[in-house]
């Protein structure tokens, strides 16, 4: 059974901005601290304050189209905020500049998120949610290494010319907007905007039950295991490898996450998704060991695929469950809320990776996230 047409469009709309997001995302932490002399700790806290941003956005932009009864208005908006901060990166001479482009560039993406992803339960019966997720997942994924390989190219061609590549990102981040605005449409709304109420209320948190909130606590507990990937990138530069070279990393991570996201949501859509989530935990657990231990380039390498792994067990997936778990006219504010407790968990991630990171040490910050990991494993291991 084909997977509706708008899902595949979407599909691609992840992909585009994604290539544009990583060509710069992929070389942002070396620039920062090769370039504008940050330190290991203003990384973390940059990671964490923009991936927290977007998660506090997504509550809002989710809640909204559940109160208006439509998807497509927000996503233009966040996907072309997004656009319109891509020139923000070459242009920034300091600490601070960076800061404040990636916290537009978040808020962009935190518009889009929870709309996008209740469009997509929108579009999709219930037995194909897995697979849709996985396969936007795996699209979006696609851009994630094709945006990296891009970069390397790039700087290969250009002497490490940092602000070159940040301005070829702009043209990709062009295309996405043009592909919503002609491409993507979504069904009828559910309800008369005119007759909604506004989603946050007692009355309506009440309607998410048991089974969201583990949803969203097993999450949070794993996001602070999955701090930012700026430290994979952070951890090959320590290895001794090139700036030209450091975005192979997420090449390597992101090919495995594109080719594995897909056949997984498959996997999960067969009933198998309990076991699938403590693979995906054992996945990440296997990652933070290996990057600890790194010797050498290749291990590092080598960690960053399992990380992959995990990341394609594990994000189609637990978006499955909580569309699975929301009912339809909330599904906006269910994952608008699921993001919010995610980003703060990122935040709190990224900062405490970035403070183990320059006070102890590359591999404790590691062996951190692999403490985590485990916690999270326990609570599936505990709940029936």
């Amino acid at each position: 059974m084909k997977l509706p047409r708008g899902v595949v469009a979407l599909g691609l709309v992840s992909l585009t901005m994604d290539l544009s997001s990583e060509m710069i995302h992929s070389l942002l932490p070396v620039f920062l601290v090769t370039v504008l002399g940050a330190s290991a700790m203003s990384v973390g806290f940059i990671e964490g304050i923009a991936e927290a941003t977007a998660s506090i956005a997504k509550v809002f932009s989710g809640v909204i189209s559940d109160w208006i009864g439509r998807r497509k208005p927000l996503l233009l908006l966040g996907y072309g905020l997004a656009a319109l901060t891509k020139p923000l990166f070459p242009l920034a001479t300091g600490i601070t500049a960076v800061l404040a482009a990636r916290f537009l560039d978040r808020i962009g993406k935190g518009i889009r998120g929870a709309p996008r992803d209740a469009l997509i339960a929108d579009l999709t019966p219930e037995a194909q949610r897995g697979a849709a997720y996985g396969l936007r997942q795996a699209l979006d994924t696609v851009g994630a290494f094709a945006g990296p390989l891009a970069a390397m190219g790039l700087m290969a061609a250009s002497h490490d010319d940092f602000r070159l590549v940040f301005w070829v990102a702009v043209l990709p981040a062009v295309i996405c907007v043009l592909l919503i605005a002609f491409g993507v449409e979504e069904p009828e709304a559910t309800r008369p905007a005119a007759k909604a109420q506004f989603p946050i209320s007692r009355a309506s948190l009440a309607r998410l039950d048991r089974r969201f909130w583990w949803v969203v606590a097993f999450a949070a507990v794993l996001t602070l295991a999955r701090f930012s990937e700026a430290f994979l990138l952070l951890r090959a530069e320590n290895m001794g490898l090139a700036a030209t070279w450091v975005p192979l990393i997420l090449i390597v991570m992101n090919v495995v996450y594109a080719a594995s996201a897909y056949p997984f949501g498959k996997f999960s859509d067969n009933g198998s998704r309990r076991s699938l989530l403590v693979w995906g935990v054992l996945f990440l657990i296997a990652a933070d060991i290996t990057l600890a231990l790194a010797a050498n380039v290749w291990a590092v390498g080598l960690g960053a695929a399992i990380w992959g792994l995990h990341m394609g067990a594990t994000q189609g997936l637990l978006s499955a469950l909580v569309a699975d778990a929301a009912p339809a006219d909330l599904r906006g504010t269910a994952f608008g809320v699921f993001n919010l407790v995610s980003g703060a968990a990122l935040l709190a991630a990224s900062v405490i990776a970035g403070g183990l990171w320059t006070w102890v040490g590359p591999s404790m910050t590691f062996y951190a996230g692999a403490a985590f990991s485990l916690v999270a494993l326990a609570g599936l291991v505990v709940r029936r």
